[in-house]
């Protein structure tokens, strides 16, 4: 089928069904249109599809060839430049659509700034928000702006959904004060380990839409990223993670944002490509293998 805002661009150069077939559905978010200190994420979309060529496909931790799987790649959504509301409403209306003719689809995001989760959040409306993320992303408004990519976690507490936070090692005291006030949980990235993880998702209602921007990992693997913090964490911190949450709660939505960069085979892009293929294995385990 075609979608009202989306364009080809790349896709993922294995096997694919189609939307109306698939059970996970790729969607670029090519969009940096409030990025405030390096440039870069619009291309993150291309960059992660192209750096999963470095890849094999089969997984071994899990058994499992993602090719094999029920996988759909709409292509980019088309942004409007410089506004992340209305591109997020954009993001919101792909997904709906997707939901129209498959609401067993899970929808994965690929970008591009962390503010368009908020519309798929929109879409989904889960009752849950599990993030990995550097920053706390709950300020009112940033550079004059509610839909800043610093505010989107702010965005998505007003909309009446639970929120935790995981990696954080930057925010205002306004943020920390908010959080407080709202019953947000969140955990700096020196205290994270994967029973405290476990502690404070466990209680969460279902369904969840689980983010990771790409920031919250350890700077020597993710470079090329808008807002880079030192002090992260490791890739297997956030692979257990995910994998708990695959095996423990019900995903209806799933992202990788703000990886940037201007050339192919870059750290960061090979770091969200093995991210992604690692949830789709997780994933798909329960499908080939019931």
């Amino acid at each position: 089928m075609e979608f009202l805002y989306t364009y080809e661009g790349m896709r993922l150069e294995f096997p694919l069904v189609s939307p109306e077939e698939a059970r996970f559905v790729i969607i670029g978010v090519p969009f940096d249109g409030t990025t405030s200190f390096k440039p870069g994420a619009r291309f993150g979309p291309t960059l992660i599809r192209h750096a999963t060529l470095n890849l094999e496909s089969y997984v071994l931790d899990y058994d499992i060839d993602v090719s094999q799987l029920p996988i759909a790649d709409i292509g980019d959504v088309s942004v409007v430049a410089g506004d992340p509301r209305r591109t997020a409403d954009r993001v919101r209306e792909t997904v709906e659509e997707l939901h129209t003719v498959n609401n067993l689809a899970i929808p994965i995001l690929l970008g591009g700034e962390h503010s368009q989760t908020l519309g798929a959040v929109e879409a989904l409306k889960p009752k849950s928000y599990v993030v990995f993320d550097a920053h706390l992303d709950l300020r009112e408004s940033y550079e004059e702006n509610p839909y800043n990519h610093a505010c989107v976690a702010r965005r998505i507490a007003e909309l009446g959904v639970r929120e935790a936070i995981f990696g954080v090692r930057s925010g205002t005291r306004e943020e920390v004060d908010f959080a407080e006030k709202n019953g947000i949980t969140w955990v700096h990235a020196r205290d994270y380990d994967f029973d405290a993880f476990v502690e404070l998702v466990e209680p969460l209602p279902e369904p969840v839409y689980l983010s990771v921007d790409i920031d919250a990992f350890d700077l020597s693997l993710v470079p090329s990223t808008g807002t880079p913090e030192a002090g992260g964490l490791g890739f297997w911190d956030i692979i257990e993670a995910v994998e708990w949450m695959v095996k423990n709660k019900r995903i209806v939505g799933f992202d990788i944002m703000e990886v940037a960069g201007e050339s192919i085979g870059g750290i960061t892009a090979l770091t969200a490509a093995k991210l992604l293929f690692y949830f789709l294995g997780a994933m798909g385990r329960g499908l080939l293998n019931p």
